[in-house]
């Protein structure tokens, strides 16, 4: 009963306050709860107006009110307005109101933080944040923001994307750009349900869309990122100038000139480290050896810390810099790797990327500014290297889930050029893992367990060798290893740095109640380690593409050594699944006390029709059905 109170009471609440809400809120009754439902927010109204001075000033203003449903929904009434020494903040301005309309609170200066957003990794940077709350405790509230940012780093237009995350609704949104008269706008529209209105005062181009009623997006299971299924305009100038520096951004080749313009000059390196980079690749036979050699040097001798300062967010430090200092950030190592290899006879190319996991990759079609990392590309007569130069542990040539298989842009002395980093496939990312077990006859173990993980399925071990101490990696292996009750007596890790890098993982484990005894019997499941469990929830109609975005290829052999005594009863058949997704196998034998277990796995990736979702679901579940089999023995009474 005191539920339905509470609901009868916060559903009065909400009638009220639409009705008394001020005028900025009111929509109709109807409106407001087919968008509320299923949502954890909605934005009433939002405004975002760009306007071009010239290709080196602008002005940003924004407004919005946004009506906050529940907890989840919390942080929208909280905003983040960064700028720096190319920007300014003109003001902020808020108000908060409770679910009837009333005024709560208004901001007052003193409510906003100015912090520094300087990353963890940076010695200095000019970056700071603006941050305002107006968060509540009764819902539903409504906030409202407003603010004004000047900027004179014209490389960054608008990328606007109102619905930006699940569980929020809009109930009408706007952008406008305002360009100068004969300054040409660029844009991108995605999904959304009308084109840019068109419009000229006299002084102005005007370049408008409008968003009204988007109800709450969901992302499906293995479905396309939210960024795929919401509409979105993204804006990018033609020319612009920042700190001096004037480029176009028209085409690829247009930008990777203005970089070029940026780097000139600054790969000089002095004669005596030269000198020394010669020696140290006299005895090379191949270039291959040349770039490992100076990638092993530059690795051991420098370190990443970025400093960020104005144009220095886009240009390197000179390459003499980071040679006396030993530190630098992407570009400034990326660029002294450059400079060390060009000094021994290796060509190579400074290359701008989006990195990150799971990030997608760049609207190739659409020349803009959407990079946050430096790399290197070398190429080879067969195939092409790529250097991350901020680690000092990565194998030389090692795209991996942080910068592989998307698109980078070669800066080459010609301009700007697109090209895609390395791909791994099943072949790649591999986990072969080998396990020798003794059973007592009490069905406890001690197991033997050598697993070789290669490509981007050795990433995570990676991060635990070279960032953990010993109890920490003992700790980590508790969390992440998959067995029967365990304990570990004994781990050791190994590394191979190679263009796919490998690493060994050696345990000594002990095994309580590895089998189940039931009177005279023994079951013993043989899949001990790599048992899949994941299986999607599935809906009536599946509306998206599958997306698999990393293939892979799981080996496990297992060999258990059964007590004296004991004799086969069953024997599972071997089991074999095909989809478009992938394939799985499973094989069981015994030879005399010896269970020998071979289990095969490997998934693909790519994009598949929305209708192939039932089958990775019938696939999974197959392989829940398959890594559960069990051998059962039997004891032989005399």
């Amino acid at each position: 009963m005191q539920s339905i109170n509470n609901t009868y009471k916060w559903i009065w609440g909400l009638a009220c306050w639409l009705l008394l809400a001020p005028q900025a809120f009111a929509s109709g009754v109807g409106s407001f709860e087919a968008l509320a439902k299923e949502a954890n927010a909605v934005i009433r109204s939002e405004e975002t107006v760009f306007t071009v001075n010239s290709i080196s000033s602008g002005t940003l203003r924004f407004k919005t009110t946004v009506t906050i449903l529940n907890e989840n929904g919390d942080h929208r009434a909280t905003i983040y307005v960064p700028y720096d020494d190319m920007s300014k903040v003109s003001y902020i301005s808020g108000t908060c109101y409770d679910r009837l309309g009333k005024k709560i609170k208004k901001l007052k200066n003193s409510d906003i933080k100015d912090v520094s957003s300087v990353s963890s990794f940076s010695v200095y940077e000019d970056d700071r944040v603006k941050i305002a709350s107006l968060e509540y405790n009764v819902y539903p509230y409504t906030v409202e923001f407003e603010y004004e940012v000047s900027q004179k780093n014209m490389m960054f237009y608008p990328h606007w994307l109102p619905q930006d995350e699940e569980k929020l609704s809009v109930e009408k949104a706007s952008l406008e750009v305002q360009m100068p008269v004969g300054m040409p706008l660029r844009y991108l529209e995605k999904n959304m349900p009308q084109k840019a209105e068109k419009s000229n005062n006299g002084t102005l181009e005007l370049y408008r869309w409008e968003l009204k009623d988007l109800k709450p997006v969901y992302r499906e299971p293995y479905g396309p990122g939210l960024v795929e299924l919401v509409p979105q305009v993204i804006t990018a100038p033609t020319e612009f100038e920042v700190d001096g520096y004037k480029g176009r951004m028209e085409t690829w080749k247009d930008f990777g000139i203005w970089i070029n313009k940026l780097n000139a000059g600054r790969d000089v390196l002095p004669e005596a480290t030269v000198a020394k980079l010669k020696q140290l690749t006299a005895n090379a036979k191949t270039p291959e050896e040349k770039v490992n050699l100076v990638y092993d040097y530059m690795q051991g001798k420098t370190r990443y810390v970025s400093i960020q300062l104005g144009i220095g967010g886009w240009q390197p430090f000179e390459a003499s810099f980071v040679d006396s200092k030993g530190y630098g950030d992407c570009k400034a190592l990326s660029n002294y790797t450059k400079a060390m290899l060009a000094a021994v006879g290796v060509n190579s190319y400074y290359a701008l990327i989006k990195a990150g996991e799971g990030t997608p990759d760049i609207r190739t079609e659409f020349p803009s500014t959407q990079f946050n990392h430096v790399i290197l590309c070398v190429p080879m007569a067969q195939d092409t290297m790529w250097l991350e130069c901020t680690s000092q542990t990565a194998a030389a040539g090692y795209n991996g889930s942080f910068t592989g298989d998307r698109h980078a842009l070669l800066i080459t002395p010609e301009g700007g050029k697109l090209v895609k980093t390395t791909s791994y496939g099943a072949a790649e990312n591999q986990q072969v893992r080998k396990l020798q077990v003794k059973l007592d006859e009490k069905g406890n173990g001690t197991a033997n367990v050598e697993t070789h993980y290669t490509g981007i399925q050795q990433e995570s071990r990676d991060g635990v060798l070279h960032n953990l101490k010993p109890e920490e990696q003992r700790k980590w292996l508790y969390e992440q290893v998959k067995a029967p009750s365990f304990e570990i007596s004994k781990y050791s890790f190994s590394q191979q740095k190679e263009r796919v890098p490998r690493i060994t993982e050696n345990l000594k484990l002990s095994l309580r109640q590895c089998a189940t005894l039931s009177g005279k019997r023994m079951f013993i499941s043989p899949n001990l380690m790599s048992k899949w469990s994941y299986v999607p929830d599935q809906k009536e109609k599946r509306s998206t593409e599958v997306v698999r975005t990393m293939a892979f290829s799981d080996v496990d052999t297992v060999e258990i050594q059964v007590p004296a005594g004991y004799a086969v009863e069953y024997l599972p058949q071997e089991v074999m699944c095909k989809s478009v997704f992938g394939e799985y196998k499973a094989s069981f034998k015994v030879e005399g006390q010896r269970i020998l277990y071979v289990r095969q796995m490997q998934m693909g990736k790519g994009r598949f029709a929305p209708e192939t979702f039932t089958k990775l679901v019938e696939f999974y579940n197959n392989i829940i059905k398959a890594d559960a089999e069990q051998v059962v023995f039997v004891k032989n009474v005399p």
